[in-house]
């Protein structure tokens, strides 16, 4: 009678968050109605090819470095005054740079040779605010770090840069990096190139936006909840989020070491499945992970898992089209390899509280980072300062400082306890040889500002943060609104090959990135 009774409550919670859903987008919706500008459309077919592509055509002589990075830089100055994607540009030096590399190339250097210490000779990209790069901005978009600037690449960054890409501006982020929608007072708003009125995500979101609209082939950035899964998602390009300390992260934020125990981890952001791999080679700095990113893949051999939606009650529930999504791309799974087991994680239901608990094991000190490290401030002090109009943080931030301060905390024991036998139970089942099949969110891109009042919709992303495994986000296409749409893909710890496997036979299948113009 009980189990009844609470299936008749789950049921009506369900179907009234459903209904406040509606409520969100029809009020968002008539204030936005008519105010969305369309990116223009791409006039240099240059811009519309991989990186891989590009660096062998400059390895060929077929393009020259300056012509590339000219084109994309092009490009950006064209989206860039819809978008606000890029904050801070270096045009002129990266000319300089991209001469210098034909310069190399004119000297008759073994291309062999620089196939393989330089395999991105040339090949422009851009990485968030946030993460250091020498000579730059860094302000964390905070005001109160607002001039501030980096005497040294983060390390990721500098291997970027020594694997012969081109550093061509820094994008827009939320504060500190802790939402969902890249704004803050420093920078203003990132707007969506399939939409303007709509999100890009946080916080790898200027860079989703800028490669999404071909002002770079790829970008660089980090993720911690979901930061770079998320805006690659909303944003219909491609994003990974490698496995458990692949990659250093000094420099990142307001990290001063490599390695630490933490969720977070740097990746790729590119508009082609080709490129995830290779970018991640020069990305990561364990050799080991490296060398087993060429581990041949059969995916006709793979065992195929999914989960239609993690039963979290606080999230949305997911909307036809992307169950339409994530159904087609099972059934073609399936259709390939023979069979497809649909599976529910034991625990996923609490995905953000796991995600919550993990985040007070992170180490860092948000009421402190948020001062520029000057003091440590209080929800309390915050809130007084907003309604006596004194406020330097954004609302996301303020909200941030309520949570941490004003609701309880998760038990460490139940929250350990659930994440370990989530992660025990997945493991087993993938083995060697198996994907996750996982919903991206309840909701393709919603409206500016209408996530203050849906604010949990991202824990589709951030429990695999926590589980700290592998993920690529997949983009197929476009729904009826012309907004992206696609799936995570999951593997076990060091299979992050097997997400790029799958992610590019999805792209052959059902085409993946399309251009927003």
């Amino acid at each position: 009678m009980m189990s009844k009774i609470k299936k008749i409550l789950r049921c009506f919670i369900v179907q009234l968050h459903c209904l406040f859903d509606c409520f969100i987008d029809f009020i968002f919706g008539i204030y936005y109605d008519g105010k969305e500008v369309k990116i223009p459309p791409v006039s240099n077919p240059i811009v519309l090819e991989s990186a891989v592509e590009l660096a062998e055509k400059i390895r060929n002589k077929k393009l020259s470095c300056v012509t590339v990075v000219s084109a994309f830089i092009e490009r950006c100055k064209e989206v860039n005054k819809i978008t606000n994607s890029i904050v801070e540009e270096r045009y002129d030096d990266a000319i300089e740079e991209a001469k210098k590399y034909d310069n190399l190339i004119a000297s008759g250097v073994d291309m062999n040779l620089l196939k393989t210490t330089k395999p991105f000779l040339g090949i422009p990209f851009t990485t968030k605010e946030s993460n250091e790069a020498k000579g730059m901005l860094h302000s964390l978009g905070m005001l109160s770090r607002k001039n501030y600037r980096s005497t040294e690449d983060a390390t990721v960054i500098a291997s970027v840069k020594e694997s012969g890409a081109i550093l061509i501006g820094k994008t827009n982020m939320p504060e500190l990096n802790l939402w969902v929608e890249s704004r803050n007072l420093v920078y203003g708003q990132t707007n969506n190139p399939y939409n303007t009125t709509r999100s890009v995500g946080g916080s790898s979101g200027g860079d989703a936006a800028i490669t999404a609209s071909c002002g770079v082939p790829f970008s660089l950035g980090t993720d911690l909840g979901g930061s770079i899964r998320m805006p690659a998602f909303y944003n219909g390009v491609f994003g990974l989020k490698p496995s458990e300390k692949a990659t250093a992260l000094k420099g990142v934020l307001m990290r001063s070491k490599d390695f630490s125990s933490t969720m977070a981890e740097a990746g790729p952001i590119c508009k082609h499945a080709d490129d995830l791999l290779p970018l991640l080679k020069v990305m990561i700095c364990d050799d080991t992970l490296r060398d087993k990113l060429d581990t041949p893949v059969d995916v006709t051999k793979l065992k195929i898992y999914y989960q239609k939606n993690s039963g979290e009650l606080r999230t949305s529930k997911i909307n036809l089209e992307l169950r339409k999504t994530l159904y087609k791309v099972v059934k073609h799974l399936k259709k390939i390899t023979g069979s497809a087991e649909k599976i529910k994680l034991p625990g996923s239901e609490y995905s953000y509280s796991l995600w919550r608990y993990w985040m007070s094991q992170e180490g860092d000190d948000f009421k402190l980072n948020i001062t520029n490290k000057k003091s440590t401030t209080s929800a309390t002090s915050e809130l007084i300062k907003l309604l006596t109009n004194r406020s330097e943080i954004t609302l996301a931030a303020l909200m941030n400082i309520v949570d941490e301060d004003y609701f309880p905390k998760e038990d460490a024991k139940w929250a350990e306890a659930v994440t370990d036998e989530m992660k025990k139970f997945l493991l087993k089942k993938l083995g060697d040889n198996g994907v996750l099949i996982y919903p991206s969110s309840p909701h393709p891109a919603s409206y500016h500002y209408s996530y203050f009042l849906r604010p949990y919709n991202f824990s589709y992303w951030c429990l695999f943060n926590a589980l700290r495994l592998p993920v690529c986000q997949v983009p197929l296409g476009l729904d009826s609104e012309g907004l992206p749409v696609g799936v995570q893909v999951v593997a076990a710890p060091h299979k992050d090959y097997l997400c790029a496997a799958v992610a590019k036979e999805l792209e052959k299948t059902f085409g993946g990135w399309v251009p927003p113009s």
